[in-house]
Parts: C-alpha cells; sequence; structure tokens
C-alpha cells in the first residue's frame, strides 16, 4: 500500500458495467522524501474510490492484484484501488 493525493476526477462519456458505484480519481502518491515534505512527488495514475475522497485527500492506495481483493470472486478491471482515507500520518524514520 502507498500514500497518495487526491489532485482530480476522471470523466468518463461511457461506463463499462464494472465500474457502475464508483468514481475514478486521479491521484499522486508519495516517496518517502515527498511525505518528509508533505508534498506528492511520484507518477499520477487513477485509481477506483467507492469511499467519496475530495480533492486534495490523503489515501492508502492498492495497487495490483491486491486492488481487486475487495471484489473477490467477482472480477473488476483495475490496477488501482483507494483502500482508505488518512486523516493524518506520520512519520517515524529511524536514525
Amino acid at each position: 500500500m502507498r500514500i497518495a493525493q487526491v489532485i482530480g476526477t476522471v470523466s468518463l462519456l461511457r461506463c463499462h458495467p464494472a465500474f457502475v458505484g464508483a468514481t475514478w480519481k486521479l491521484v499522486q502518491p508519495f516517496s518517502l522524501k515527498g511525505l518528509e515534505k508533505n508534498t506528492p512527488d511520484a507518477e499520477e495514475l487513477v485509481a477506483w474510490d467507492e469511499l467519496g475522497t475530495g480533492m486534495g485527500s490523503i489515501i492508502g492506495l492498492s495497487e495490483g492484484a491486491e486492488a481487486t481483493m475487495p471484489f473477490r470472486p467477482a472480477k473488476k478491471p483495475l490496477d488501482a484501488y483507494c483502500s482508505c482515507i488518512l486523516d493524518n500520518y506520520q512519520l517515524a524514520l529511524a536514525p
């Protein structure tokens, strides 16, 4: 799981039946340096969102096969899933 920030919403003209009930969000993950500076700095990607995140929300992002786990045994053609909304985070770096 990675931490990311919601930076936009994706609009669809037509929706595949598997995608009904949620929205797509454009998110930008944080690297470790980005978390230290509170600035997302990794490559942007599109994530499935059922939680109702808003612009600027900090989320937990599941990717790959783990992103499809909440839907098993149904199949969803997605690569990234908004797993949680974070109120805050605290970094504890080893010296």
